[in-house]
């Protein structure tokens, strides 16, 4: 790729954690639901069928929009987004286009380069299609669930970079509470806008007279592969001398190629104007202030406190700070409390799982046991050999390739060593000596 610089702008949707739908009262707990239970007039889109506006939803992504460093418009309005497909009821999405909840924030990347976002708006999503033979059955379950929309500016420059961004947004969303962002699920989807352009385009800041969007990108190996086919593509073409047409397109895992779906939208082909049924949502700073004050310790900002002040390596920070990792923070900070040297009890917690169940007092006393075991390999080998020799028929098993026998063999060593021999490297040194 070396004549083209590949210019990219993320769009990650994600489901809002909450109790009910976007603008009614049905219930949000959809996902082990039987098709079109989770129901009403209005997710329907049924004539007379007024929204209202959910606030848990709103605050959620305002709050996610705080994380990011964005700035929140005081003046926010819902839109009428215009267009025509069968899981659309009213023939418009209720969304926002010029004065979305959030506006102009960054992502900082592990290389500390910003990945600047444009902005963060709500809106609803769609209902879900299925497709059978020549029918397509609608479940108008997910219709009316509260969405948010994420979209970046076209600053991202390699495929690893997407990635990154897109996986710290997962685990953001995760850790703030604002969604479950399971993918599998539907409830994080990514669309990424592609363009290539010359160094000396990227040198003067100027962005191609196109972007071709790939949609339905549902995790992120897939759209690694979708983004790298999508370059090839328009590499080819532009060598060619031909035009790069802006459209829609998706990825075809068989192929290893990407597909036309249709041409791509412009703004004005979806024909917003404010949505007349919801009045513009005002919002004061003494509203800001008390959303910020929400905002717990970030990934970032737990990794570096980890790193500075117990000087654990970048990578245990990393582990602590993962959103499916708070309990073992906080387990974590308990041993340290309890005066255990935070290396030990970092690298016990990460390595041995049966010790996340311990307490304080019960992971000291094991760290003693451990500082009483024999690990010195020249003092273990002369029990190793004796159990070799007493115990002929296990070591012809293992030897036969029963490897169970070696735990056997291993607990012969405990016995006698009294319970002291390091288990790991009795094992290392039986299975070297047979």
């Amino acid at each position: 790729m070396s004549n083209y610089r590949l210019v990219l702008g993320l769009e990650i949707h994600f489901h809002v954690k909450t109790t009910r739908k976007m603008f009614c009262g049905c219930s949000a707990d959809i996902y082990e639901a039987d098709p079109n239970t989770h129901t009403c007039p209005t997710c329907l889109g049924l004539p007379g069928a007024l929204p209202v506006p959910n606030l848990e939803a709103i605050k959620k992504v305002q709050l996610l929009g705080l994380a990011l460093n964005c700035e929140l418009n005081k003046t926010s309005l819902f839109d009428r987004k215009h267009y025509f497909y069968p899981d659309l009821p009213k023939g418009y999405q209720i969304s926002q286009y010029k004065y979305p909840l959030c506006k102009e924030g960054f992502l900082e990347l592990a290389s500390g380069k910003k990945i600047e976002i444009d902005r963060i708006h709500m809106e609803e999503d769609t209902a879900k299609s299925f497709h059978e033979g020549q029918y397509t059955l609608l479940d108008f379950n997910k219709s009316g669930m509260p969405l948010g929309e994420l979209v970046t500016k076209p600053v991202i420059t390699s495929t690893d970079e997407a990635v990154e961004f897109s996986k710290k947004m997962q685990e953001l969303i995760k850790l703030l509470g604002v969604g479950d962002a399971d993918m599998e699920k539907g409830q994080l989807r990514l669309e990424a806008n592609i363009s290539l352009r010359t160094p000396e385009m990227e040198e003067q800041r100027r962005l191609p007279d196109y972007k071709v969007e790939i949609k339905n990108i549902n995790s992120f190996k897939f759209m690694e592969n979708a983004v790298t086919a999508e370059m090839i593509r328009q590499q080819e073409l532009l060598e060619k001398g031909e035009r790069v047409v802006q459209e829609n397109r998706g990825y075809d895992e068989a192929t290893k190629t990407t597909v036309p779906q249709r041409e791509k939208e412009e703004a004005h082909d979806y024909r917003y104007f404010p949505e007349p049924d919801i009045p513009p949502m005002l919002f004061s700073e003494e509203y800001v202030t008390e959303l910020k004050k929400q905002i717990p310790e970030l990934p970032e900002q737990i990794e570096r406190r980890l790193v500075r002040t117990y000087s654990l390596t970048s990578k245990q920070a990393t582990f602590f700070a993962h959103a499916s990792n708070v309990d073992l923070l906080h387990k974590l900070e308990s041993f340290i409390e309890a005066n255990i040297d935070p290396q030990e009890a970092a690298k016990n917690l990460i390595n041995r799982p049966e010790t996340r169940e311990l307490s304080a007092n019960e992971f000291s006393q094991k760290l003693k046991a451990q500082e009483a075991r024999i690990t010195d390999e020249s003092v273990l080998t002369p029990y190793v050999q004796e159990v070799i020799d007493e115990y002929g028929e296990v070591v012809v098993d293992y030897r036969n390739g029963k490897e169970n026998s070696i735990e056997f063999l291993v607990g012969m060593v405990m016995r006698k060593t009294k319970g002291k021999a390091d288990a790991e490297v009795s094992r290392k040194l039986l299975k070297s000596m047979l």
